[in-house]
């Protein structure tokens, strides 16, 4: 089945409108879930934001070494995920405890390590990445009072990913919400010292993020005890035994690795940035940029999230012959989503964010020129990473063929992106727009790698067999 072929044709998305039906139904709560993680990182982006470009340069330093442990606690969900939606698939309830058993275990024990690193050397860890010694002492304040905040959200995610490979993704709609109005309520209140608290600036907003991450956590705990779709056996979650210990590392770990590798990857570009001449308003920038591509990609990569449990229900279920069309179908849905969300976020920068949000913040002009160059390179490029979303995390990941999808989504990155931003920024000294073009190449070959993998139906395997 030759590319040529497919394309002009479009036959594969010729799936009938229950196909349809069930992708929304299980990308709109994905979508919703997002948009409100999204808002959450806009608000506390927006609130520090008001204290001025040193404080917002501040906590996009100290995200910087949190967005590889998101990245690898991601990767565990996933290797989970890969195993849940086939079990899910096949109806064993049992296997799907001792996953989850042993996700629990690595995400929690993975989190109260990196948690120990950022409270008791905050400053010599943040140190690593930046050169501005005012931006790394506050980075450092902040990185010490929000560091075990990273223990309760990952286990909370844990628990949310399985089920979402469930087909369940809307319980971590209902778990999202509460916390999302009491970080924001709470950003308010410490950040700027209401209700006779004292003004506590970055620290506030950390503040406010251990206590809605603690939220989070207590709200899980509480509906895995009064949950009927899918009862928890603590024998098993607890003693997840030896073969299947085997089987998630088989699956998982290189799914585990992927994320850490790409996490750290994507770690280097504000780290490449924060060692550029005139860090801090390019810091200020990729922090507010980075939010507002988030919250405009909330329905891409929506689509993109729901791919997963399909593709792993339908190789669970026994349906391989049509595994090929219906990851074809995703991926082009993926891409048109990504399409038409990049073309309108670009007339919304200029028509919308330009004139009137980038003045709520107290940034410099030369970090708003910076902020557009950053969203430009970003919108016109969100269809081909929308699309590799889809297909890798997706298409490839979900249908079993974890170590393919690993090389195709880290070697754009390490040996052609990372390369060039670096040349570019610190050798060369080109500029950020060079910068961020060379980051944007990554997509690019990963897109024409991804293509060539899923064409050739190699990545359909049934994990869960013996």
């Amino acid at each position: 089945m030759g590319f040529i072929e497919v394309i002009p044709l479009f036959s594969y998305m010729n799936r009938g409108r229950d196909f349809y039906r069930d992708v929304v139904s299980l990308a709109l709560p994905i979508i919703l879930q997002n948009l409100i993680a999204s808002s959450m990182g806009f608000l506390d982006t927006f609130m520090v934001g008001l204290l001025g470009e040193g404080p917002m340069a501040a906590v996009t330093l100290a995200n910087i070494p949190v967005f590889v442990i998101q990245l690898t606690t991601f990767g565990l969900q996933s290797g989970a995920s890969v195993l849940i939606s086939q079990y899910y698939g096949k109806g064993d309830k049992d296997s799907i405890n001792r996953v989850l058993g042993i996700g629990l275990y690595a995400a929690g024990g993975l989190t109260l390590l990196f948690g120990s690193v950022l409270f008791f050397v905050p400053e010599q860890f943040m140190g690593l990445f930046g050169n501005d010694p005012a931006v790394i002492a506050l980075a450092a304040r902040y990185a010490r009072l929000v560091a075990f905040s990273y223990f309760f959200s990952s286990t909370t995610q844990v628990y949310l990913a399985a089920h979402r490979s469930m087909a369940n993704p809307k319980l971590g709609l209902y778990v999202l919400t509460a916390p999302m109005f009491t970080n924001t309520f709470l950003n308010w209140v410490f950040i700027f010292g209401k209700f006779g608290f004292p003004a506590m600036g970055v620290e506030g907003a950390a503040l406010a993020t251990l206590l809605s991450c603690m939220l989070q956590f207590v709200i899980v705990v509480v509906h895995a005890f009064v949950s009927r779709s899918f009862r928890l056996r603590p024998s098993l979650i607890f003693r997840p035994g030896h073969d299947m210990v085997r089987r998630y590392i088989r699956y998982a770990a290189p799914v585990v690795l992927n994320e850490a590798l790409w996490g750290l990857g994507n770690s280097l570009y504000p780290t490449i940035m924060g060692h550029m001449e005139g860090s801090q308003p390019i810091l200020a920038a990729h922090g507010l940029s980075g939010n507002i591509v988030n919250l405009a990609a909330v329905m891409a990569f929506g689509v993109a999230g729901s791919v997963a449990i399909i593709i792993g229900r339908e190789i669970g279920a026994g349906r391989q012959d049509t595994v090929y069309e219906v990851g074809l179908c995703l991926d082009t849905l993926a891409f048109l989503t990504g399409l038409m969300t990049g073309l309108i976020a670009i007339a919304a920068t200029f028509l919308v964010l330009q004139p009137y949000l980038y003045p709520l913040f107290d940034l410099s002009p030369e970090a708003g020129n910076i902020a557009t160059i950053m969203l430009m390179v970003a919108f016109s490029t969100l269809s081909v990473r929308t699309f590799n979303s889809a297909n890798v995390v997706g298409v490839l990941r979900g249908g079993g063929d974890v170590k393919m999808a690993s090389l195709i989504d880290l070697s754009p990155l390490w040996l052609v992106a990372i390369p060039l931003a670096a040349l570019s920024g610190l050798v060369f000294q080109w500029g950020i727009l060079a910068v961020q073009v060379s980051i944007a190449m990554e997509n690019v070959v990963k897109f024409f790698l991804g293509v060539a993998r899923l064409r050739s139906g190699a990545w359909i395997r049934d994990v869960t067999a013996a």
